[in-house]
């Protein structure tokens, strides 16, 4: 009995147009990712093959960062690949009549829009897995390609770097050089309350690379000042270790850091950043809001394509296919600004990331209703 339930429900859920439909969905995605990424890997390499001849770049090097960079691209441009499959074989689908073949049948338009959701579902899981998890770890091997054999310009000097590295403690460098990494002109203040505990300067300090531990420091020539009441203290070291949280990388901040980080990380990254003091985090909560509504996209993107596509038309694919590269072209235009706006303005972040679907969806419902009457 429930086998034969199980049947039925499955029978409802996925019939054979639907299996059909998903199929020419997806298969069409995938299709014109393959296609367009193919030209934009060889367009890449053929722009940049001086480059990496003249900066020695190796082969299994080159080959692991087109590797890292098919997804990340693919993923980027999720949005326009859904509306150029959907416009295109949903277009066809109608120049052969299949369709008035379906709505003869007395299917409403709301039917025909279930497999395209249920594919467009496949996308989002795949588009938010992508995007959260795989492609921010090969993004840390693709950026660092790229600095290192294309644009050569990886930061190596930071000037005049405070931060707070735990609650009341206050960290200055006057000149870091992330090559040797090592500091020059360092202090660290110890405020409990309002008042100056200690304060400590060393004209040096050297991260332990060979140390167990992370955020291991090597002093040299230190001087501490202990405050207590009226009383001070003054003690002079030529050498001395110390644990202070904090790393190069927070001192030299890379271009698009914020690909390289999964959710999790985006998170801890924020909350120890607004520790520090440190208001530049928008960029990073638009990054991590933006991978979340991202994969939406795939649904009100597709039910776009659907409601432009399904009427043959005299003129056949070619101008809803023009129509729907212009919105689709729009949506990441708007996604651009929008994000602009949240980082160099008081846009707060999660509106930023979510205004573009929220105003497409504004656009699929008129369709949607269009597409009824």
């Amino acid at each position: 009995m429930l086998q034969s339930l199980f049947r039925r429900v499955r029978r409802n859920l996925f019939s054979r147009l639907d299996r059909y439909i998903i199929f020419k969905f997806l298969g069409t995605y995938f299709f014109s990712i393959l296609l367009i990424i193919s030209i934009a890997v060889v367009f890449d390499f053929s722009e940049n093959s001086d480059k990496f001849t003249m900066n020695h770049a190796p082969w299994s090097g080159l080959m692991q960062y087109y590797l890292n960079f098919v997804p990340f691209y693919a993923n980027l441009f999720s949005a326009l690949f859904v509306f150029i499959a959907v416009i295109f074989f949903t277009s066809k689908l109608a120049d052969n009549s299949e369709i008035i073949a379906m709505m003869s049948t007395g299917m409403s338009i709301g039917r025909l829009l279930r497999p395209y959701m249920l594919a467009s579902a496949v996308i989002a899981i795949m588009s938010f897995e992508l995007g959260t998890e795989i492609i921010p770890k090969g993004s840390i091997k693709r950026l660092e390609f790229e600095m290192r054999y294309k644009s050569r310009k990886k930061p190596q000097v930071a000037e005049h770097v405070q931060m707070q590295v735990e609650p009341g403690v206050i960290a200055y460098i006057d000149h870091f050089d992330g090559q040797q990494k090592s500091g020059y002109q360092f202090s660290l203040d110890h405020i409990e309350g309002k008042q100056l505990v200690s304060h400590l300067t060393a004209q040096r300090i050297q991260y332990d690379t060979l140390a167990d531990e992370r955020f291991h420091w090597k002093l040299y020539q230190v001087r501490i000042r202990t405050l207590r009441g009226l009383h001070e203290h003054i003690e002079t070291r030529y050498e001395m270790d110390s644990m202070i949280l904090m790393e190069p990388q927070d001192f030299l901040m890379t271009k698009n850091h914020q690909q390289t980080l999964t959710n999790s990380e985006l998170l801890e990254y924020v909350d120890k950043q607004r520790m520090r003091g440190s208001g530049n985090v928008k960029v990073y909560q638009v990054e991590y809001h933006k991978r979340f509504a991202d994969p939406f996209a795939a649904f009100i993107l597709s039910s776009i394509g659907l409601f432009m596509s399904f009427r043959k038309r005299k003129g056949g694919m070619g101008g809803s296919l023009g129509i729907g590269l212009a919105l689709s072209a729009t949506y990441i235009m708007f996604q651009t600004i929008a994000s602009s706006f949240a980082i160099n303005s008081n846009w707060p972040p999660i509106i930023a990331a979510w205004l573009p679907n929220i105003v497409f969806t504004i656009i699929a419902v008129y369709l949607y209703r269009k597409a009824r009457r």
